[in-house]
């Protein structure tokens, strides 16, 4: 019988067995990845560039856009790799590392999803008091205890989900390391006490996610009151991307987690997986962009200013 202490290497669910195709998967994730880092970097670079963007919306927004390139590196450089030399394997410290990186990446991304609709709030329903609610001290004091509770959080669930002796195998059923899979591999009823972990950080999850909900109705309600309709639109214009982000994620975590067993299987696995960890890190800067008139008008003047200078 195996143990963890014997498992030098785990072996990751293959989109395909056929060589064609697995070059295929690896240009597909690399044109994938490339345009997550191109709109995230663009995202980061004009925030950083452009002094109008120095609002604690902005700041915001380039956290999400670094969490968001850091999930996205570390799951599919590693899967592009395995394609492009026909392999499964990653080595058991590299598995504790992509599981320890993505969790704390999602963990931190989550948490300023929650605290960005109270950004919205202060400067809907109380815009007198916003530059005291939300001055550059207080944005730097959210954003750093959500990075702080994020490497806890991922510490402790990647340190106690790899103490587990694993007797099951080294096989897991999806294309990157995560916990319930790694779970499903231990012989060992300590299983249950990250079970309880991963059930305690749901709960955490749905509070964060009332109190989101309950920052936009009270959004609603403000803006519903605002008498020019001008002024409503760019209210609402300030909230639906946030918005779109935030049901993006959930929606994909949500499906990944309470699909019905009964539809389950391998290839149902891989495209959900890949729904909730590739498609957002991708898709929230076009999201942003395109419902942003400051962030596409700031994008235009740097690729502007650069091309000039050349």
């Amino acid at each position: 019988m195996s143990n963890s202490s014997s498992i030098t290497q785990f072996l990751l669910l293959p989109f395909t067995d056929t060589r064609e195709l697995q070059l295929l998967h690896f240009w597909l994730f690399l044109g994938i990845y490339l345009a997550a880092l191109l709109g995230n970097g663009l995202i980061i670079t004009t925030i950083a560039w452009d002094q109008h963007l120095h609002t604690p919306m902005y700041f915001f927004l380039l956290n999400l856009a670094l969490l968001d390139l850091g999930s996205i590196s570390t799951i599919l450089p590693k899967s592009m790799a395995n394609s492009f030399m026909d392999t499964r394997a990653i080595s058991y410290m590299g598995c504790a590392a992509q599981v320890f990186l993505f969790f704390f990446f999602i963990s931190v991304e989550y948490s300023l999803l929650t605290i960005m609709p109270y950004d919205r709030y202060a400067a809907i329903c109380k815009p007198l008091h916003y530059g005291t609610l939300l001055g550059s001290r207080a944005c730097v004091h959210m954003a750093a205890a959500a990075w702080a509770t994020g490497f806890l959080n991922a510490l402790l669930h990647t340190a106690n989900t790899f103490s587990l002796p694993l007797c099951k195998g080294n096989v897991l059923g999806q294309f990157f390391c995560e916990i319930p899979q790694i779970l499903k591999l231990s012989c060992s009823h300590s299983f249950l006490r990250e079970l309880g972990l991963l059930v305690v950080s749901a709960c955490l999850a749905f509070m964060c996610f009332v109190f989101i909900v309950v920052s936009y109705v009270q959004i609603l309600r403000a803006v519903l009151r605002i008498p020019s309709e001008q002024g409503r639109h760019k209210a609402f214009s300030t909230c639906l991307p946030h918005l779109a982000v935030v049901s993006l994620f959930v929606s994909t975590v949500m499906f990944a987690c309470l699909k019905p067993p009964s539809i389950s299987s391998p290839s149902l696995d891989l495209v959900v997986s890949v729904l909730y960890s590739v498609v957002p890190p991708t898709v929230n800067p076009l999201i942003y962009s395109m419902r942003n008139k400051e962030i596409k008008d700031s994008v235009w003047q740097l690729m502007n200013g650069c091309f000039l200078k050349q």
